[in-house]
């Protein structure tokens, strides 16, 4: 998880202004610190530090992040998996390589949130070397945080944007809607589309955020926990829902369903745009402008 660097806020600007927006960045380093698999004294690394040992107790934040994700587990048939970073121990995108099955395989028994003893208040990991991973919620999180503190502190107008997560606690000043682009799967720096919005959130998962290809297929960072291999079948999914959270894991669902994720963001309560694996961009009731080109 690593988010800090890439918030931005937008309200008119001021002493109580810069006020405010320090404290949101603090709140938001908080949750980057407490969740972050890269720092020593996080919870995640207390807890994978402990796999295979004793249970190890956590806070109510905690409890209720890990609550949701055994949710998503549950309604995604364990697509939607926090035991899945492990995965990264056999892709390696940097160096642009398809590891061997066989390290794959090697992986995927340290797979599985269905293993992990959770009994709250105490998380077990049962076996050494499982770990927990929240990048698919940390970032989620902390732009509804972000904005909780907003408006909290009497903010009516603006948005917080978290490496292309949004989450808008107010429309302008003037009432008119804040118009969000969706980045474009297969141009950088275009969008695809562009969404008006006066409140809730907009979540994209896409296979162009890291990747490689080889012999004309591209290998995305999203990891398939059933298989161990990089999600097909879309380009990029949005969804439009109050909380960034929900927007997120359900966008992320959807690109691990794959090209059965139309269909099931079809199935849900929230508005949706996806690019199919031939970029076709359709939608699902969300209040979209195409853009040009």
């Amino acid at each position: 998880m690593a988010c800090a660097n890439a918030l931005e806020f937008f309200w008119p600007r001021g002493t109580e202004a810069a006020r405010i927006a320090a404290e949101i960045i603090a709140e938001v380093k908080r949750i980057e610190a407490k969740y972050s698999r890269y720092r020593e004294d996080s919870v995640i690394a207390r807890i994978n530090r402990a796999a295979g040992g004793k249970p190890v107790r956590v806070d109510e934040e905690t409890a209720a992040l890990l609550d949701y994700a055994g949710a998503c587990h549950r309604q995604s048939e364990g697509l939607f998996d926090v035991t899945s970073g492990v995965l990264r121990r056999a892709w390696d995108f940097r160096r642009a390589i398809v590891p061997a099955p066989e390290r794959i395989e090697a992986v995927l028994p340290l797979v599985g949130w269905e293993r992990v003893h959770w009994s709250r208040p105490e998380i077990r990991l049962p076996s050494p070397g499982m770990e927990l991973d929240f990048g698919g919620l940390g970032k989620e999180y902390a732009a509804d945080r972000a904005a909780a503190v907003a408006a909290e502190k009497g903010v009516a107008h603006g948005f917080v944007n978290l490496g292309g997560d949004v989450r808008i606690f107010g429309p302008h000043s003037d009432g008119s809607p804040w118009i969000v682009g969706i980045v474009h799967p297969r141009k950088p720096g275009a969008v695809v589309a562009r969404v008006a919005l006066s409140a809730g959130a907009l979540a994209t998962s896409g296979d162009y955020e890291r990747f490689f290809e080889v012999d004309g297929r591209r290998y995305c960072h999203i990891l398939n926990p059933r298989t161990g291999y990089p999600a097909i079948g879309l380009q990029s999914a949005s969804v439009m829902a109050p909380l960034c959270l929900v927007a997120g894991s359900l966008s992320t669902v959807a690109m691990l369903k794959g090209e059965a994720g139309c269909a099931f963001l079809d199935e849900q309560a929230f508005s949706s745009l996806r690019v199919d694996a031939q970029g076709v961009l359709t939608g699902h009731g969300m209040p979209v402008e195409a853009a040009p080109g």
